[in-house]
């Protein structure tokens, strides 16, 4: 239940503030004093999108805030899944800067956009003017019934097997796309594999290659050197090896007279150690190093088709090539097996679409069963407002077709007159019988989703006289179980609010007023007569608010100033 609601620099709106009683509130005023924008404040506390044309002083921020009272509304949950601290009484606040920027808060901490709107749908239903248009929507018709007949688990139900069954059709035809594309590339893939398999790459050979070629292509000098070496270490009488030993034996037999020269010795036993294997790794690698024109040959000739292919395929080196092999092979293999990877999954849609079918079926059955019902109460409400000879049906056809909301085409169908063939009610009822057949929908669908607040603009347009009383009961009876708020034209409605305000402009400001009782006589007085009220329009107000043994109010030539002014 909306309790406050509070507007600074919003259009004509400079400040105001105004308090709100939890059963109907009326609000009335001039055309052009600035009722729309009170409504587009609280659409845009609500999450409403903002069209850059809220602010009146561009210099300042335009600030719309609502403190609602929670208790007993079970939006624990909400609050919970997105990390915001319940209250019973919670603010929610909507800022939008000079700069165009836009910032949302429940409880002074910061929310999305989206987490503004979910919250604001489940604390106020705004019906606007142009919402009687809605009636043309198939999904509106559709949430309707299904809200009336209680189909939630229904609905969420086949939402899970529609989900499904959406996904495995995007998975076929995925998979077809996918067959279609390889059967085009399936001979160049082919071809690939058997090339690439046929080259036998190993990881690592080009580098191994090019190290052997260098010593190939070096073998002589290479071979010259490691011999000249080995020469130099074991030559049998100047060969280094044989010095040091020499020198090694000498050592020895003077160290019982020099300490010094044990370490010595040991120290070219080491050295003679490491040169015995420097010479015997350089006398193998000699023989085993040797010109071999043949096998040159063949290491280039095969680092030549290495490069090549690496080219062809635009890769870095054999590693490369060997991942395009594999990549290429699976593909190869997924257009092999594509039909029946593809069969497999079409037989999977096929038991999701029939899952999805099974569950549209209930809730045709479900929405059938309901329509009667729900046509009854609407052809009751039209009654009440002087559509006695009034029609209403719901037709429920299935398509044929799946879609979001199941597989129904709902229709209403209206006749002001029983003689007539019922037609779908967006094309052939008039302004005020649509104001009507919404007012009933309204009353059924609001005692059904228990909403805490619901906004009516000027749902009476078209009506006036007794039908506009019986429009104003029915709102009034809304509010003995929710809270109204009724923007109105009609005296008729305008007497059954619990509180009344005014909107008005004043110096080019739009400002509003809660009317005291007696206020409320003159008020009435002005919407029944014009601005000159006479003496039958306040007996006929009187009438109206119930107040026929009270004396006559003063008639006041504008709002009330004993009011509470905002």
């Amino acid at each position: 239940m909306l309790r406050r609601l509070s507007v600074e620099n919003y259009a004509l709106i400079d400040k105001l503030e105004m308090e709100l009683d939890p059963r109907l509130n009326i609000i009335t005023g001039e055309t052009g004093a600035g009722k729309s924008i009170l409504l587009g404040a609280l659409g845009l506390l609500l999450g409403g999108k903002n069209d850059g044309t809220a602010m009146k002083d561009a210099a300042r921020n335009c600030t719309v805030e609502g403190t609602f009272r929670l208790a007993g509304l079970g939006l624990e949950p909400f609050f919970e899944e997105n990390d915001l601290d319940y209250a019973d009484e919670t603010t929610l606040t909507r800022i939008i800067t000079p700069a165009g920027k836009s910032r949302m808060f429940v409880n002074d901490v910061p929310v999305s956009l989206a987490q503004m709107r979910e919250l604001g749908s489940r604390l106020v239903d705004i019906h606007s003017q142009h919402q009687n248009l809605i009636l043309s929507s198939e999904e509106f018709r559709t949430t309707a019934i299904d809200t009336v007949a209680g189909n939630g688990a229904l609905l969420e139900r086949y939402a899970a097997h529609y989900a499904r069954f959406t996904e495995l059709q995007r998975e076929v035809a995925a998979l077809r796309e996918a067959a279609e594309k390889g059967r085009r590339d399936e001979e160049w893939l082919r071809f690939l594999v058997e090339e690439l398999t046929a080259a036998n790459l190993r990881a690592g050979e080009q580098a191994e290659i090019e190290e052997e070629l260098t010593v190939l292509e070096h073998a002589d000098r290479i071979g010259e050197t490691l011999t000249a070496l080995r020469n130099a270490l074991d030559a049998d009488e100047t060969g280094i090896l044989v010095q040091l030993k020499e020198a090694e034996n000498a050592l020895m037999h003077i160290g019982a007279h020099y300490p010094a020269a044990e370490e010595y010795a040991a120290r070219l036993r080491s050295t003679l150690e490491e040169l015995k294997d420097i010479g015997a790794s350089a006398a193998a690698e000699s023989e085993r190093i040797d010109a071999d024109p043949e096998r040159l040959a063949k290491l280039s000739a095969r680092l030549d088709a290495l490069i090549a292919l690496q080219q062809k395929y635009r890769v870095a080196d054999e590693g490369e090539l060997l991942a395009l092999r594999d990549r290429s092979a699976e593909q190869l293999a997924a257009i092999v097996h594509g039909d029946e990877r593809i069969a497999e999954a079409e037989a999977a849609l096929e038991t999701a679409a029939q899952e999805a079918r099974t569950a549209a079926d209930k809730l045709h059955a479900a929405r059938t069963k309901a329509a009667e019902g729900f046509a009854e109460r609407i052809r009751t409400t039209l009654a009440k407002l002087g559509m006695a000879e009034a029609c209403f049906e719901v037709e429920v056809e299935t398509t044929g077709t799946l879609s979001r909301t199941g597989g129904d085409s709902i229709r209403f169908l209206f006749t002001a007159n029983r003689d007539r063939t019922p037609q779908p009610v967006e094309r052939i009822a008039s302004g005020g019988e649509l104001s009507r057949v919404m007012l009933a929908l309204k009353a059924l669908l609001a005692e059904r989703m228990q909403l805490p607040t619901i906004l009516f603009d000027e749902i009476d347009t078209g009506v006036s006289g007794r039908i506009a009383d019986a429009m104003g009961e029915i709102i009034a009876a809304l509010s003995a179980t929710m809270q109204v708020v009724d923007i109105t034209h009609l005296p008729q409605v305008a007497s059954k609010g619990a509180a009344h305000f005014v909107v008005y402009k004043r110096d080019g400001h739009t400002s509003i007023t809660r009317l005291t009782d007696d206020e409320r006589i003159t008020e009435i007085a002005k919407m029944l007569s014009g601005s000159e009220i006479t003496d039958a329009a306040i007996a006929q107000a009187r009438i109206l608010l119930g107040r026929t043994k009270e004396p006559a109010a003063t008639a006041a030539k504008g709002p009330a100033g004993s009011g509470t002014l905002f």
